[in-house]
């Protein structure tokens, strides 16, 4: 089975907002959808965490490896990817476009042995995972109403993150935000905190995340995420000792290689590889897996489409650890683009698709909403 054609869309119009300083807006691309095509007419679909321009301008420096290619050989045909274009760049536009062509060749192995992708990966471990709504965070009294909003949706776990915290050097103010959430959630939610420290001119040091982290052990958070700056490694392993709280990190590195070293030096009691970003699922079930051998917790970062969700669902059934997945809250991306809805039961768990491949099916008519052409996506 060849590969004779990879194309993109993006997805404009109901972008969610993302916490950056210079905010993006809702025309804004974010997202890309992949679609790799072969000559024996399957297609598989995969996610982007980049601009579409930039997807599309990667596609079309990547198509001379591309085409041709077995498409039944994810994990190869990946690294041919990764290995021929270092000298272009690592880690970048590049990589985050190969991480969608990853999945969407995972996915297109699946459809072609009639398996799902995690079990490919090496067996299903679980077929529910508790997804954790993932939402920005607001004012105290927004933060409360919003909170138990999530939690009268059935979700038994959330994250806040981003929004006012950590910037504007009131640790009142930040504290008032963490207990508006506890409040309105639940004393008995899993709740998580993420500043976001990933955001441009990241104000705030090692000083203030430990301060922040003695703050936060008082509300039981399960991890401060993204607490310091991305590249902060030696930060980071002085946190992680000090901090009464799990430190978790990683959205931001990309492929196997990078997180070596901060499992080495202790950097990290949870590691957040994106399945979008880092390389695809071929990386990410590497980093999961290296992750366990240094006894550091997997749970895959999120800000996401219904396809980089789908991706992170097949994760999560192979690993035997993987009990969280990210669920960004009130996305159409995620809510809206793929036939049937994400439900979650009494228990908050969420079903994890066992149908073959990815096992979800793209909504071509909700899809058109976002992306001016989704049929010229997918079809042969």
């Amino acid at each position: 089975m060849k590969i004779t054609a990879i194309r993109s869309a993006g997805l404009f119009g109901e972008t969610p907002k993302g916490g950056w300083s210079n905010e993006i807006k809702p025309d804004d691309s974010v997202h890309a959808l992949i679609a790799v095509h072969t000559d024996e007419g399957v297609v598989g679909l995969g996610s982007v965490f980049t601009d579409a321009r930039l997807v599309a301008a990667a596609l079309q420096v990547l198509e001379p490896l591309f085409l041709g290619e077995n498409a039944l050989e994810p994990m190869r045909v990946s690294e041919k990817l990764h290995q021929n274009t270092f000298w272009m760049g690592m880690g970048g536009t590049l990589t985050h476009t190969i991480s969608g062509i990853d999945i969407a060749l995972w996915d297109i192995l699946g459809k072609a042995t009639g398996q799902p992708v995690g079990r490919l990966l090496g067996g299903r471990y679980r077929d529910k995972v508790k997804p954790y709504a993932s939402i920005l965070m607001e004012m105290p009294d927004l933060m409360a109403e919003r909170a138990a909003e999530f939690r009268a949706l059935g979700f038994k776990a959330l994250k806040i993150g981003w929004g006012p915290f950590g910037r504007r050097e009131d640790a009142k103010l930040d504290e008032a935000i963490v207990r508006a959430a506890r409040e309105g959630f639940g004393e008995d939610g899993l709740l998580m905190v993420d500043p976001g420290a990933s955001d441009a001119f990241w104000p705030n040091g090692l000083k203030w995340a430990l301060n922040t982290a003695e703050m936060l052990k008082d509300y039981d958070i399960a991890w401060f995420e993204e607490a310091l700056r991305p590249e902060a490694l030696e930060d980071f392993v002085i946190l992680r000792r000090q901090s009464p709280v799990p430190i978790a990190t990683g959205e931001c590195l990309t492929r196997r290689q990078s997180f070596k070293r901060w499992f080495v030096e202790g950097a990290l009691d949870i590691v957040q590889p994106d399945v979008t970003k880092v390389g695809g699922i071929s990386e990410q079930i590497r980093i999961a897996r290296m992750a366990n051998d240094f006894g550091v917790k997997y749970v895959g970062h999120g800000w996401n489409t219904a396809l980089g969700l789908a991706a992170d669902l097949q994760l999560a059934s192979a690993l035997p650890g993987a009990d969280l997945v990210e669920y960004i809250g009130g996305s159409p991306y995620l809510d809206d683009i793929v036939m049937g809805e994400w439900t979650r039961d009494a228990d908050g768990m969420i079903e994890i698709p066992a149908k073959p491949g990815l096992g979800v099916e793209l909504d071509l008519e909700a899809l058109a909403r976002y992306t001016p052409d989704p049929k010229a996506l997918v079809e042969v």
